[in-house]
């Protein structure tokens, strides 16, 4: 949604987000759009992704006219046992069970957490934002509490800290500690992999069984005052933090 008065609406939006924003597909893809000439404005062909778009424009992306949508950012407490997909053909819960009633627009998750995995989840209708936080290069901060079978030693700490060898490579943390509570069972991860399921590949690498995985940190964003099963919408300052966070690491990766 836009406000009465701001300068960008009277300036427009760059075609190729503007597409984005409606959730259509990824900026990225959007420009191959462009360039193959699958575009219109108010029935001109343009082949600029730079174009820009006027509240009131009539545009189309092969032949579909594109309607500009608001756009949620949904946080998640995820419960344990709720699926991170849209729709399960067994019937089980999913992660859309917990937000129903939280937008008019179908939501995605941002990224995965297994089905045994709680904490802290991203959903949002906001393609280019997701796509940003999900891809690679995005380096995307994530903090876990792991409580695992039995004490881990400070020697096992060491160890995970310079790496972690696994069968699709070499598993990294920024950070390892135990928890302050001084329970041994119980360790602090701080980590930008990627990897499928890589805080319980990785202890299971070391000898230990993750009995209970909790994310709590995810692009800065916390559970503060969350209770698990709950949800909120994100604030305007926190949907801009998101965007500068990824539009760094995108200028930092170019270099």
């Amino acid at each position: 949604m836009t406000k009465k008065g701001d300068k960008s609406v009277a300036e427009g939006y760059r075609l190729n987000k503007y597409i984005a924003d409606t959730g259509y597909c990824s900026r990225r893809k959007a420009d191959e759009i462009i360039f193959k000439g699958g575009v219109t404005i108010n029935g001109r062909m343009v082949r600029e992704p730079g174009t820009r778009v006027k509240p009131g424009d009539n545009v189309t992306v092969d032949g579909k006219k594109l309607k500009e949508v608001s756009k949620y950012y949904v946080l998640l407490n995820k419960t344990k046992d709720a699926i991170t997909t849209t729709s399960d053909e067994r019937g089980r819960k999913t992660v859309m069970d917990l937000i129903q009633g939280a937008s008019e627009e179908r939501l995605y998750p941002v990224g995965r957490l297994d089905r045994n995995t709680t904490g802290l989840l991203l959903l949002t209708n906001d393609g280019e934002l997701a796509n940003r936080l999900s891809h690679p290069s995005g380096e995307v901060r994530k903090v876990y509490r792991a409580t695992l079978d039995k004490p881990v030693s400070y020697d096992v700490i060491k160890q995970i800290r310079q790496g972690v060898l696994l069968e699709d490579g070499m598993a990294r943390v920024d950070e390892a500690n135990h928890e302050e509570k001084q329970d041994e069972k119980v360790v602090m991860l701080v980590l930008h992999s990627g990897k499928n399921r890589v805080v319980r590949r990785l202890f299971e690498a070391v000898g230990f069984k993750v009995k209970a995985l909790d994310r709590i940190g995810y692009a800065g964003l916390t559970l503060h005052g969350l209770g698990r099963g709950q949800w909120r919408y994100l604030g305007r300052e926190e949907i801009k933090t998101l965007y500068k966070k990824v539009s760094s690491k995108e200028e930092a990766n170019k270099r």
